[in-house]
């Protein structure tokens, strides 16, 4: 029996005491279950991704001596960890293999991802050597990540009699990522002919979420045996039994993946950063309806406080839905009705605003008026403001700068409005009774701003929306070749300049948790001072 442990762990940045002490327990783990060789992610010991950090001489000092705390504790295993290398002034993100208490090799990562939310090349030079090792009868690999991903990485191992190759990896969620993932395991052990165990970081790091999902593949490229999505485990699995195994698969709905992806994200933003309550503005509409019960079901019902602000403009249904959401989640709330301060400021301002018709100015006071509230919560009380906005609204700029775009986090900055919807949907159903009620569900939306408003009045339907943003934000596409797939030529037209005149709203905008394959901030970078329309 030959047994190989897969310590996915949540570290943290930067803390590489912390993180070292949580790789030595699950060593510990690993030798107890009877484990010879136990692997952990990429720059486990550092967390991912450092960023500037890697700037810091001492800071690079410190990731060396906690790898030494690591290494003493090494004793009748083989332990694989990810740590930051130096050497001539160079850094290389890399792999220590130790046994006896010994590092014997250190392999260093050859490819370098320098796209989307990685930024490798700033900081890091590549590998060149793909060593094998050896551990009794088995003779393996060690490939960090993306090198897993490259033909000429996997081509350069085929005919070597590889046993297996295990692959250390910080490999960020979004939807879809995880068969994607699979689709490239399974090629690169049909090719080499060998196993491939697979370990991956999970946790949230300020935009983005690890899902983890580790998992072991056949060398026939079946995917064998997958730890827990978006928690911790330390996965142990016998080598001999992979060519036994029947294939197995985790199939889950889009809305359940999202779901955990935004739950994982705000509950290790909100613990890292030592926070310890948030503060949701809950409309009655379907945003901060999903907002502030993602943050009830992520961090618990004492930590989490509802603001409820209704104007003039407000609807009996929606205040009434507003009080029932909260009343549901059993949060503690207050109404704050903005219509006097409103007035306040329409009065004072009347002489400097003499003559103008009332408009988008009066409604953005209301607004701002809402986000001055939310902010006075959060200094007066420590709370962390939660903003609502959805990625609909705010590829269009269909959001007030310094108003509904407050906020210290944006939960659904990078989810579509029908997918909030299905978000929605799926609370309900886990939640066993009705969280949302369906007539937030079943509203038109609205800002209430002003009488009758809708949506739809400023925006295309979200089901024309969505997808024309798809495919302009997400996968680059002209006007004219989203026009070609059955969309209007004056809608697109319409849509494609409000997403590229709003760029400068959104770089004001609260980071939020990445769940699509492009969001706005590392993965899209748009320059404001922009005449390419």
């Amino acid at each position: 029996m030959f047994k190989i442990a897969l310590g996915q762990i949540n570290p943290t940045v930067g803390d590489l005491e912390g993180n070292a002490l949580k790789i030595i327990q699950y060593i510990s783990k690993a030798r107890k279950s009877g484990a010879d060789l136990v692997a952990f992610p990429e720059l486990a010991l550092v967390g991912y991704p450092p960023e500037d950090l890697l700037h810091k001489s001492h800071f690079i000092k410190r990731n060396k001596h906690f790898l030494g705390l690591i290494k003493s504790k090494c004793q009748g295993i083989t332990v694989l960890v990810g740590f930051v290398d130096e050497e001539a002034g160079n850094l290389f993100n890399s792999c220590a293999v130790i046994q006896d208490k010994r590092v014997k090799d250190v392999y260093r990562k050859i490819i370098l991802p320098n796209y989307g939310v990685f930024d490798e090349k700033r900081y890091f030079y590549p590998g060149h050597v793909l060593p094998l090792y050896k551990l009794g009868k088995y003779t393996f690999a060690v490939t960090i990540c993306e090198d897993i991903w490259e033909d000429e990485i996997i081509d350069s191992l085929k005919g070597k009699n590889i046993d297996f190759i295990i692959n250390i990896s910080a490999s960020p969620f979004h939807l879809g990522k995880i068969t994607q993932r699979e689709k490239i395991l399974a090629k690169a052990a049909k090719k080499i002919k060998s196993s491939v165990f697979y370990c991956n970081l999970v946790g949230g790091q300020d935009e983005i979420v690890f899902d983890g999902t580790s998992k072991v593949v056949s060398e026939t490229g079946k995917i064998i045996a997958c730890a827990k999505r978006f928690k911790e485990e330390l996965f142990t699995f016998d080598l001999k039994k992979v060519k036994t195994s029947a294939q197995t698969k985790i199939i889950s709905k889009l809305e359940e993946e999202a779901y955990s992806a935004l739950k994982l994200g705000l509950f290790d933003y909100v613990n890292k950063n030592k926070f310890t309550k948030v503060v949701v503005g809950v409309s009655g509409g379907i945003d901060s309806a999903v907002v502030v019960s993602l943050a009830r079901l992520a961090l618990g019902k004492n930590n989490v406080y509802g603001l409820i602000m209704p104007s003039n403009y407000t609807s009996k249904e929606t205040f009434r839905d507003a009080k029932k959401i909260c009343q549901n989640l059993g949060i503690k709330h207050r109404v704050v009705n903005i219509d006097r301060i409103l007035q306040s400021y329409l009065k004072e301002l009347s002489d400097h605003l003499k003559g103008s018709i009332l408009g988008v100015t009066e409604e953005n006071l209301q607004a701002r008026i809402r986000g001055n509230i939310l902010m006075a919560f959060s200094n007066k009380f420590g709370y962390l403001v939660l903003n609502t906005g959805n990625k609909s609204e705010v590829s269009c700029g269909y959001c007030t700068l310094y108003g509904d775009m407050v906020g210290g986090f944006g939960i659904l900055k990078d989810v579509p409005k029908l997918l909030v919807y299905r978000i929605a949907g799926y609370i309900n159903e886990i939640s066993k009774i009705t969280l949302i009620p369906n007539s937030v569900i079943r509203r038109a939306p609205s800002a209430e701003l002003k009488p009758n408003q809708k949506d739809s009045d400023s925006l295309p339907v979200y089901r024309v929306l969505d997808p024309i943003l798809k495919l302009y934000v997400e996968k680059d596409y002209s006007c004219e070749q989203i026009v070609k797939m059955g969309y209007k030529k004056e809608v697109v037209k319409k849509v494609i300049r409000m997403v590229d005149l709003n760029e400068y709203k959104r770089r004001q905008a609260p980071i939020g948790i990445k769940i699509t394959p492009k969001a706005f901030g590392k993965d899209r970078r748009m320059p404001i001072t922009n005449q390419f329309l």
